[in-house]
């Protein structure tokens, strides 16, 4: 007989039932067990505060006493883990930040090649006669965005500062912008239609199609530097003016931005000698030395 004998078995396997009892799933909820707490973790919820900050507050609220802190991650489950429905009031999902009603696995999302700039031409492998703005023809462009999706795009000739806007009315995806683009560059006189620099943005994923058919390279600045195509980003400025970024940029016609576009290039330019943006373009037009007219 074991020294233990029967006995000492019949503790051990009492204690392994214990332990695989407690150890068992969903335990129960700590909010569920605790009205006071659950009443503060719900009116921050109502607050619109995060479950993260929710936890936060309480552990610089209640230092040391652990049964008035809880995690953000249990704050979660309360709210999302269908195991847990008295745990607290599930609404509150609707004052979270993303207000869904389900959560979403925290996995990395598999490329799906959709979007993604084939082919591109690196700002640094630019010509260098752009850099000094004394060979006219090359040009910097973006979109701007109204209320999301909506947005337009901005072409401004580095030279003169000349500025087109071009409307994009079926939406931001690259296989919506390249026609409008396109037909907008097309627009411009073949002698000022030499290069065209602009944001590493998906919007640009048919440059092939668009440089095909205009002629015009298309070079792509470094990601996060807009400084690359600093005449665009200061012309966008401007034009915020008249295209503020809570408005619903689809609702301006081809008309309306084209208005806005004379507008701001018949404004007299310090840098110019306070001559406009159209009077030098058209200098450049008639071959003309715009730069000391």
């Amino acid at each position: 007989m074991a020294r233990n004998g029967g006995r000492g078995r019949y503790r051990a396997a009492s204690a392994d039932a214990a332990a695989y009892e407690r150890g068992r799933r969903p335990k129960p909820a700590k909010l569920a067990q605790r009205p006071t707490l659950r009443a503060l973790v719900e009116a921050k919820l109502a607050l619109c505060w995060s479950p993260e900050q929710v936890a936060g507050w309480l552990r610089r609220r209640f230092p040391g006493d652990a049964s008035m802190q809880v995690s953000h991650e249990a704050i979660y489950l309360s709210l999302y883990d269908p195991r847990r429905r008295q745990a607290i009031d599930r609404s509150l999902t609707q004052r979270l930040r993303t207000a869904r009603p389900m959560r979403r696995p925290k996995t990395a999302r598999k490329p799906t090649g959709r979007g993604v700039i084939r082919g591109l031409m690196s700002i640094s492998a630019r010509p260098a006669e752009v850099e000094d703005r004394t060979v006219p023809g090359h040009w910097e462009g973006d979109l701007v965005m109204g209320t999301r999706p909506s947005a337009v795009a901005t072409l401004v000739e580095r030279t003169s500062r000349y500025t087109a806007i071009v409307a994009l009315p079926e939406g931001i995806k690259a296989e919506q912008v390249a026609p409008h683009l396109t037909q907008s560059l097309l627009a411009i006189p073949p002698q000022l239609r030499r290069t065209l620099t602009w944001d590493r943005g998906r919007e640009m994923a048919e440059h092939q199609a668009i440089t095909t058919a205009t002629g015009m390279p298309i070079y792509l600045c470094k990601p996060r530097s807009p400084w690359q195509r600093g005449t665009n980003e200061n012309t966008n400025r401007l034009l915020r003016q008249y295209l503020p970024k809570a408005a619903d940029l689809r609702t301006f016609s081809q008309a309306n931005l084209d208005a806005i576009a004379h507008e701001l290039n018949h404004r007299p330019r310090k840098i110019h000698g306070y001559r406009t943006p159209a009077e030098v373009y058209a200098d450049l037009l008639n071959g003309g030395d715009a730069l000391t007219a």
